[in-house]
């Protein structure tokens, strides 16, 4: 045994885990109230929070999946409060967290830009004035959901409120270069920590600060967005596309929320 492995006999895990929280200097987030998961119906994120012990519930305007712990038409509410009204924003503190998945249908960059043009499949039976109108009036869907965007995280900055958004992302994405600030990281694999998709997916943190783990697990299936059913409701996201796994959200709260290690962490300085 060389003088090498005789020093690096005695370095434990701790060691190294102390290590490098030193050099990657990491605040983690301490959540001592509830986390709201908006605009979640599956319950995944919502559940992986409960099994770490926190206090988490969901909030939409479907309930398909049994998981809804609020039924609420959510959009009304950021209007709400917005304006000053009373709004579920009311019963959430500076100490709470609120994980939006926000809806992505009229900003995703994979098939909207085609939907604003004359050569668009879905407009090949209709008249030339008939096109003009179906762009105009997704325009206008397109700018009501970007306002209640602004909203909802005007309301969390007003308040002091730590928000986090979740939003599949590219450079066509409608958000790239057109919003408050780019995403605060881009997750470009997401199959890495586990997820059924790759799904390049941006994530945008007000009033906090994400943490950087790298918690790896080999996904239970593979599956691809464009072999996934569409939703046949406007302006209301595929649940298949929308799925998320347990192991992707419970890797993601603990190296992104809560820069909790794990027993697949990967310890690197970089």
């Amino acid at each position: 045994m060389n003088s090498f492995t005789k020093v690096n006999s005695y370095i434990t895990r701790t060691d190294l885990l102390s290590l490098w929280d030193f050099l990657t200097n990491q605040t983690n987030m301490e959540i001592k109230g509830k986390v709201h998961c908006f605009f979640e119906q599956s319950g995944v994120f919502k559940n992986e929070f409960k099994k770490l012990g926190y206090h988490a519930e969901c909030y939409d305007i479907q309930n398909n999946f049994g998981q809804t712990d609020h039924v609420m038409d959510l959009f009304t509410e950021i209007r709400g409060g917005y304006a000053g009204e009373p709004s579920v924003f009311d019963a959430i503190s500076k100490d709470d967290l609120i994980m939006a998945f926000f809806p992505c249908i009229y900003f995703t960059g994979a098939t909207n830009p085609c939907y604003y043009t004359l050569e668009c499949t879905n407009y090949r039976k209709l008249t030339m004035k008939q096109k003009f109108d179906e762009i105009i009036k997704r325009s206008k869907h397109r700018n009501d959901f970007y306002e209640l965007l602004y909203m909802m995280v005007g309301v969390c900055m007003l308040r002091g409120i730590r928000l986090i958004i979740e939003n599949p992302y590219s450079s066509q994405h409608y958000l790239h270069n057109n919003f408050l600030k780019e995403p605060s990281f881009i997750d470009k694999n997401r199959r890495m920590r586990g997820d059924y998709f790759i799904k390049p997916t941006g994530y945008w943190f007000f009033n906090c600060e994400p943490t950087n783990g790298q918690s790896y697990t080999k996904p239970q299936k593979e599956l691809t967005v464009m072999k996934c059913n569409g939703s046949n409701k406007s302006g209301v996201c595929s649940q298949e596309r929308s799925m998320i796994s347990p192991d992707y959200a419970r890797n993601f709260i603990c190296d992104f929320i809560l820069g909790k290690k794990q027993k697949n962490s990967q310890l690197t300085i970089f």
